[in-house]
């Protein structure tokens, strides 16, 4: 037995060694770059928030103590902003996350000052199909129009219809309803949330 194990050791001690430093170097490098991702992600944020609003000098301060209910007790944090111009509150915008047809879907949404209405959406993240499921990249598109001016309120999907009417019913992109219905969920897991709990803090009061 003891044999077996000398021979393993002698064996295979270049591996143990080479795997111990190949973390090592993934955790130094990961702890270099973090800042910098971190950095990069909330720049694409700014950018995209401030395009939704299309006001210029619109800055962001975080909400803290946002999230949603998990289950069993279990919370998931929700990155939530108010948008401020001239020391006032124009508005509100959040990261919403879900699951697409090819991976996650990670979007940047923008409500009025009283979290009333959607002003619209961006997209941070996508791996959708090239010309079916990421045309809710596209920027006032066919697809994000319908969600601009639309009510903070539970949305539904369907195939057909007329996709210029601003209301709760989202017209699927042909080819893509996988990708559409997950934006759906998303905005309908978010959205009335953050309104409920922005509403029960006071933040909403005269939008201010």
């Amino acid at each position: 037995m003891g044999n077996h194990i000398r021979l393993f050791i002698r064996e295979s001690w270049l591996l143990i060694v080479s795997s111990f430093l190949f973390g090592l170097l993934l955790a130094v490098t990961d702890a270099a770059w973090s800042p910098q991702i971190k950095q990069n992600e909330l720049n694409k944020f700014n950018k995209l928030a401030a395009g939704l609003f299309n006001k210029e000098g619109t800055t962001f301060e975080q909400v803290p103590d946002i999230a949603l209910d998990k289950g069993k007790g279990q919370k998931i944090p929700v990155d939530v902003n108010k948008a401020v111009l001239d020391g006032r509150c124009i508005g509100w915008a959040f990261v919403a996350e879900g699951n697409g047809f090819a991976g996650p879907i990670r979007l940047v949404v923008a409500t009025d000052a009283g979290f009333e209405k959607i002003q619209g959406f961006g997209v941070l993240a996508c791996s959708e199909t090239p010309g079916f499921g990421d045309k809710i990249k596209i920027k006032d598109g066919f697809y994000q129009k319908q969600y601009q001016d639309a009510p903070v309120a539970p949305f539904s999907l369907t195939k057909a219809g007329d996709p210029s009417a601003i209301d709760s019913t989202i017209i699927a992109i042909t080819g893509a309803t996988v990708t559409s219905e997950a934006v759906v969920t998303i905005f309908n897991r978010y959205a009335v949330a953050i309104q409920m709990q922005l509403k029960a803090k006071g933040l909403l009061t005269h939008g201010q």
